[in-house]
């Protein structure tokens, strides 16, 4: 018994503890986008697809020295593709599929040891099951999970904030090594064991490891209520992480309710009690559903969070009273990560190619009332009246939700990076915003004579205007990662040339079909598409006297342009008097420290300029409140009246560790 719950929970750890790992390497690589985790995540579910049809595959047509000479072999060819480490020659070139590039990458790094991770808790659990005839591995299943989220919850506490990439990808190879090696040890000893088991039991009356396989209609239900878990979970994770930032921890707070909704479940029957479960998914869904639209963070973050709890709950504890006999424990883990994967599938690939917004959320709550009402129609009359209230409270604000978005837009968009959308204002003065999420990313007043005035984040008061007021009178050349609408071309002249790198080829569709900045501007425009980072390292020297930073207009932040090895490409395209402008504005993370270290390491000033615009009636509602930081060597510009008046340098913070590829640490920086 020992040796079994040893190896499923050292596997456990390890399948889990991977996946922030080797997410975290590849996030820079595109985009630092929520959207990445949804694909990794999609690979993920696939992974652990394949090792449960393993499993249920193998222990039904080998017999057990098979199945331990097939797994041995398999775990001795894993090593070989250690240690885990992504190749860079899979970063792409701004033109590929993310997606398709993602799960190759991912398959091609930790395919064959993570699916051997996967099959670990259900084929031990069976040679469990065979060897002691009598005994219920479930629990097995309880203590799998519980080392899933041990892990989680480690990574981002005692593993990301202290342990860089690279050491944890060395550490965890090795700990796998260890694992193929004790694996391999409990499939040889279970092959000789489980055959000594069965001549002893032969002939005697197990009519429960006999019974007959389940029906058609009970592994659907196992396949819906595995499936609308892992929808939820993957639809509240991006919901969350588009309005904050595409980080580990953030990506596991999520992760780690829905596996401890399985350690409950699995571990005891006491532990779900239906009595309380299904009012308390009855009341999270319809609020889950009319704050879809919310940007109170700090109270919708919250909620979400203990939806998605109370509805894995009633999902996977509803899973436990269906579960099977022993005999059939391989199928019935098979059908729920079937189901795990489908979900993931819709979320992860379906939903950005088919819908035209984040309407994954609304539609996942609905369908979860109507799994809710299919469950209480078998208790009650009563019970299943009441959760027709339910589901069409629950419906009527999820289609709120997405009619708001609709009739609001002018256009919406979606691909992998993002769902977009522009949006017309009329009063007082007619203005176009470009929105995605609830942020905006910049816009134009509509106003023939008005529509090249500064606006947004950029308005004559903002760090950047005062910038642009300050430089020498003379041609300019302006490199700007994160295209928005163009905004930032309103302080451009003749003469000027304005560079900007924009991965999401859409906002580029939108910026020259629904605003006239980049058509009509005075400067010369030019537009690389792809990451603009990549796209800087590949690129000789631009001699920019202005770079700006401006993929951080909204609430979520790339975080792998704050980073030192990012610095160094910076510079190496910046005039020697040039000037980094940072977009620092947001409502829950705090830049300036790590801007700071950065200029503090390169003997560079950083200087903040926080701007609220005045505005009488509402008569200015086209201007917003910003922070933006300028680093140069410039004293001479950074003297400038201007810019005087308003920045304030910014020290190093004490005992602040410079960011780099390799770490970084966000709890420090979140307001």
């Amino acid at each position: 018994m020992v040796l079994y719950a040893a190896a499923i929970f050292l596997g456990a750890f390890l399948l889990f503890l991977v996946q922030p790992i080797i997410a975290k390497q590849i996030l820079p690589w595109f985009g630092g986008s929520a959207a990445v985790w949804a694909t990794c995540m999609v690979f993920f579910q696939m992974a652990l697809l394949l090792g449960y049809a393993y499993a249920d595959s193998t222990t039904r047509r080998l017999t057990a020295k098979g199945q331990a000479a097939l797994h041995v072999t398999l775990l001795a060819l894993s090593l070989l593709v250690l240690p885990i480490t992504p190749d860079p020659g899979w970063k792409p070139h701004g033109d590929e599929n993310p997606s398709g590039r993602i799960l190759g990458l991912l398959a091609r790094s930790v395919g064959l040891p993570y699916f051997l991770l996967s099959t670990t808790s259900p084929l031990l659990q069976a040679w469990f099951a065979g060897r002691f005839r009598h005994a219920i591995p479930y629990r097995l299943f309880a203590l799998s999970n519980l080392a899933s989220l041990v892990a989680l919850l480690a990574y981002p506490v005692l593993v990301e904030p202290w342990v860089t990439t690279r050491v944890q990808s060395l550490t965890w190879s090795g700990c796998y090594a260890l694992f193929a090696l004790l694996c391999g040890f409990v499939a040889v000893s279970s092959a000789r064991r489980v055959e000594v088991a069965a001549v002893a039991t032969a002939g005697s009356a197990d009519v429960e490891w006999a019974e007959t396989p389940p029906s058609a209609s009970r592994r659907l239900i196992w396949l819906a209520l595995a499936g609308m878990a892992s929808f939820l979970l993957l639809a509240v994770t991006n919901h969350i992480c588009q309005n904050l930032a595409s980080l580990p921890f953030l990506w596991i707070l999520p992760l780690s309710l829905y596996l401890a909704t399985f350690i409950l479940c699995f571990d005891h029957p006491r532990w779900y009690r239906r009595r309380v479960c299904l009012p308390l998914a009855a009341m999270a869904l319809p609020a889950m559903a009319w704050c879809a639209t919310s940007l109170e963070l700090k109270v919708v973050v919250p909620l979400y969070l203990a939806g998605l709890f109370v509805c894995c709950m009633f999902c996977h504890g509803e899973l436990t009273l269906l579960k099977p006999p022993p005999r059939h424990l391989t199928t019935y883990y098979l059908m729920i990560s079937l189901g795990g994967a489908l979900g993931g599938l819709l979320v992860g690939l379906a939903a950005p190619y088919l819908l035209p917004g984040y309407f994954e959320l609304a539609i996942g709550l609905v369908v979860c009332a109507l799994l809710l009402l299919s469950r209480t129609a078998q208790i009650a009359w009563w019970a299943a009246l009441a959760t027709v209230t339910i589901v069409g409270v629950t419906a009527w604000g999820a289609g709120q939700a997405i009619e708001y978005q609709l009739t609001s837009a002018r256009i919406m968009m979606r691909n992998f990076y993002s769902a977009i959308l522009t949006r017309d204002d009329p009063a007082p003065v007619p203005f176009r915003s470009l929105v995605h999420g609830g942020i905006v990313h910049g816009g134009q007043l509509l106003d023939p004579e008005l529509r090249f005035q500064p606006s947004s984040y950029f308005g004559p008061t903002s760090g950047y205007g005062r910038l642009f007021a300050s430089l020498p009178d003379r041609p300019r050349r302006i490199g700007v990662i994160g295209l928005g609408v163009g905004s930032l071309v309103a302080h451009a002249r003749k003469g000027d040339t304005f560079r900007f790198y924009e991965i999401n080829p859409q906002v580029v569709e939108l910026a020259e079909r629904e605003f006239t900045f980049l058509g009509e501007s005075p400067a010369a425009i030019e537009v690389v598409l792809g990451d603009g980072r990549l796209s800087l390292e590949r690129e000789p020297s631009q001699g920019f006297d202005v770079l700006a930073m401006d993929a951080f207009s909204g609430d979520s932040i790339p975080m792998h342009l704050l980073t030192r090895e990012a610095m160094t490409i910076y510079m190496r395209h910046l005039k020697p008097d040039g000037v980094l402008a940072f977009q620092a504005t947001n409502r829950f993370i705090d830049i300036s420290p790590v801007v700071a270290g950065l200029a503090d390491e390169y003997g560079l000033t950083a200087v903040l300029i926080s701007d609220t615009p005045q505005d009488t009636d509402g008569a200015n509602y086209w201007l917003s409140a910003t922070d933006q930081i300028l680093v140069t060597s410039n004293r001479g510009l950074l003297q400038s009246d201007r810019i005087r008046d308003a920045g304030k340098v910014l020290g190093t913070r004490p005992g602040f560790r410079i960011w780099t590829d390799d770490y970084n640490n966000l709890f420090r920086i979140l307001k």
